[in-house]
């Protein structure tokens, strides 16, 4: 029964509130796209495209 061990309720609701946000925004953010092989070539050609010679 919670009425009978008086602990702070409410820090560890926001202790925990606050772990599992962070939890979950370093999972969202850790996630990086990859770039197709043939998108990848393509942007490499279009900048070498750009090297002029004057």
């Amino acid at each position: 029964m919670p009425q009978m061990a008086p602990i702070g309720w409410l820090s560890l609701f926001i202790i925990f509130s606050i772990a599992f946000v962070i939890f979950n925004m370093m999972n969202y953010y850790s996630y990086t796209p990859s770039m197709p092989k043939s998108e990848l070539i393509n942007k490499t050609q279009s900048t070498n495209s750009l090297n002029w010679k004057w």
